[in-house]
Parts: C-alpha cells; sequence; structure tokens
C-alpha cells in the first residue's frame, strides 16, 4: 500500500479539513517504486505514524495529494464515489430553481469534496472536467456513475484545462456514454437563450457560474449604452439588450465566438441593429475609446483569469488596474462597471483595493452597489478558501 508521510507538524491544515498536501510537507514515500501510479490512493500518516487521510497521489503535481477522507474506515470505492456524487447533485436539486433555466453545475470539485471533478449539466448532456490525477484514475468509473444516478444518457469530457499540464496530464476531449452531442446545445436561463459548443467552447462551453450575474446585468441594462469587453458568446450583451438596453458593443478577440454570439441575438428575436460586434484585444480598444471621448452608461470587464495563484497576484493587480482604469473613464457620469475577476490569487479584498486605486488614477468617485459572485451550484467549502474564485463588483461612478 502506498504510504505518505508528512513532515512534523504539516499535518495541522488537513486536521482542518484543508483537502491539498504539497511537496514540500512529505518526508517519505513508502511503497514499490514500479506500483506507484498517478492518481492511486495512498495512506496519510503524521510523523509519529499515526493515520491522517486518505488521499489520491500525484508525482507530478507540487500538490502532491488530495484528500478523499479523513475516514480511517473509509474505502474509496464505487460506493465512495456514488454517495459523493449523489449528495453532490442532490444538493443541487434542493436549493435550485431548476424550472428556471436548464444549464448548471452538478459537481464542484474540492468543495463537494471530489478534488478535480468538475461535472456540468446542458440540457439533456453532461460534461465531465477531470483536472487531478485522482480524478483521473476514477475517470471512467465516475462516468458511469452519472449516468446510473442522473439518468441522463449522454457524458461528454473536456479534460482540455491547461491546469492538467501540471499533473502531467494530456488532454481528453470526447464522449464517454452516449453519441457525439451535437454541434450546439441551447440551454435557457430566464427569459434568455444560449446556444453552447460544449466540444470547443471555453471552460466546459459556457460560464455557468456567471448565471445570477447575467440576471442582475439584465435588471440594470434598461435604457443604457452598454460595453461589454471580453464578450464570448454574448452572455451578458444577450441579458443586457433583453433587459432595453439602448445598445450594446461587444468586444471579443475570437471569431468562433463572435459567430455564435450573433446566432444567440437571433435566436432571442432581439434587434441585431442594436448590438456591435467587435473583434480585437479588448485593451487596445479600451484605449482607443478613451482617445476618442467615447462613452457608455454600463462598462462589464470579465477578462479572463489574470492570476491563478497568489504567486501571480502582484503582476494580475497591474494588469486589473490597468482595464478597470480605463473602464471608469469611459462611463457617463452616474454609470454603472460591473467588473469581476476569477484569479483564485486574487482575493475579494485584494479586488477592491485595486478598483479603488483605479479611481483614484481615473479622477472619479465610485460607490460600491453590489458585490456579487457564484450561483448556488457553485459552493465553496468553508475548508477550502480557495475555491472562491469568482468576485465582482458593480461600483457608480
Amino acid at each position: 500500500m502506498l504510504e505518505i508521510e508528512l513532515k512534523a507538524g504539516r499535518e495541522k491544515p488537513l486536521l482542518r479539513d484543508h483537502p491539498w498536501v504539497f511537496s514540500g510537507s512529505i518526508k517519505k514515500v513508502r511503497g514499490e517504486s514500479e506500483l506507484l501510479t498517478p492518481g492511486q490512493t495512498g495512506r496519510i500518516v503524521d510523523s509519529n505514524e499515526d493515520f491522517v487521510a486518505w488521499g489520491a497521489f500525484s508525482p507530478a503535481s507540487k500538490i502532491r495529494m488530495r484528500l478523499w477522507s479523513r475516514d480511517p474506515a473509509a474505502r474509496i470505492d464505487r460506493e465512495f464515489f456514488r454517495d459523493r456524487l449523489e449528495d453532490a447533485i442532490r444538493l443541487r436539486r434542493r436549493i435550485l430553481d431548476s424550472e428556471s433555466f436548464n444549464a448548471c453545475r452538478l459537481v464542484h470539485a474540492e468543495s463537494d469534496g471530489l478534488p478535480g471533478i468538475i461535472v456540468d449539466k446542458y440540457a439533456e448532456t453532461l460534461v465531465l472536467q477531470c483536472l487531478s490525477a485522482g480524478a483521473e484514475y476514477w475517470r471512467d468509473l465516475i462516468a458511469e456513475l452519472l449516468v446510473e444516478i442522473s439518468g441522463f444518457e449522454k457524458v461528454y469530457e473536456r479534460s482540455d484545462a491547461k491546469i492538467r499540464k501540471l499533473e502531467d496530464l494530456t488532454k481528453r476531449i470526447g464522449p464517454l456514454y452516449g453519441e457525439e452531442p451535437s454541434e450546439k446545445i441551447q440551454i435557457s436561463e430566464g427569459k434568455c437563450k444560449f446556444w453552447v459548443d460544449i466540444r470547443a467552447g471555453q471552460k466546459t462551453g459556457f460560464y455557468l457560474d456567471q448565471r445570477d450575474n447575467r440576471e442582475y446585468v439584465q435588471e440594470i441594462s434598461e435604457g443604457r449604452s452598454v460595453l461589454d469587453c471580453f464578450a464570448y458568446t454574448g452572455g451578458f450583451s444577450i441579458p443586457a439588450l433583453a433587459g432595453g438596453a439602448e445598445n450594446v458593443v461587444a468586444i471579443e478577440s475570437s471569431s468562433d465566438s463572435i459567430n455564435i454570439g450573433r446566432e444567440n441575438v437571433i435566436l432571442n428575436e432581439l434587434a441585431e441593429k442594436k448590438i456591435e460586434w467587435i473583434k480585437g484585444d479588448v485593451f487596445q480598444y479600451l484605449r482607443k475609446f478613451r482617445d476618442q471621448d467615447r462613452k457608455f452608461d454600463l462598462v462589464i470587464l470579465d477578462p479572463p483569469k489574470f492570476a491563478p495563484t497568489a504567486a501571480h497576484a502582484q503582476k494580475a493587480a497591474r494588469g486589473y488596474k490597468d482595464i478597470n482604469l480605463l473602464g471608469m473613464k469611459l462611463l457617463n457620469p452616474g454609470g454603472l462597471l460591473a467588473t469581476f475577476s476569477c484569479s483564485g490569487g486574487v482575493s475579494e479584498n485584494l479586488f477592491q483595493k485595486i478598483l479603488a486605486g483605479a479611481a483614484v488614477d481615473a479622477e472619479v468617485d465610485g460607490k460600491i452597489l453590489a458585490r456579487l459572485g457564484p450561483g448556488l451550484d457553485h459552493p465553496v467549502a468553508l475548508n477550502f478558501p480557495e475555491g472562491a474564485y469568482l468576485k465582482g463588483f458593480v461600483i457608480q461612478v
């Protein structure tokens, strides 16, 4: 059996239920080297060789072990994963108003006690992401159990996130159960509908964590001129138009995303003349609009991840400050800035400080009208603060 002995005192975070063991915390790895398989279950003990937890072994990652359970009697097997998956799906059924939308997250990795495992539901199709060696090891079983538990017959894999490289894992994309999905799947959120490409779209196809925030944008868009930056397929542009925006300018770097965005406008029977799609770099266009003294009533900034870890926070802070400073300068007096960070390495407090600094440099006064985050289907475990990656503010300038 694989056994991991920790250095003295390094068991303390695990005793507080944090789910990660870093390589620097490990004193010894016991087990036949030729039998050490990435993702296999190992027994974690402290420096006195007392049991601490069961975890998944990842020899290539700085996060060397991800915890499955702290119960010494636990067996990491089919029933273990069945119980965890059932708990996660049951929670969503209890807390979500599923009549108003048909796409959501069913399993949220560490926060559901399943490190590295993401499961998203798009209509009648499930999308599985395996982001760690442990998730990869149990991949086939997890897909099988998802079909049994959910009743859905299609499971598609999108294990192509960059983070897999840190686990020495290659990309995996394709159907696990059922037939190949159609080119695009139609989902609904309240009054809005979207086409989603689960085969090649961002993340698992769509930014499901922004669902509640899209609804908020819809509520505040009436009569406003809107600038939607990093627009993707119109996740915020469509609700803004549906909410009565006077006009929308949507900036996106991907032609494929813009094409789907145009289809989403048609799908929702919205006025195509009210939206201008721009293919290009957001930073360049923000500076161009500033130089043109172009103004908007609502600016939406939802950039990609600038800081995956706290080590990248300082560099990311400069990017966030720059983009928000420019966004503030483009607002009419009384205008609104809806700004987001999905960087796990940037805390909400740090993000607010960055925005405060941007307001000073932009020579504007700002008031926080709302603090935004992910929907209820993206819970954050108390023992895993790193799970609180998405944070947002609505600021009146």
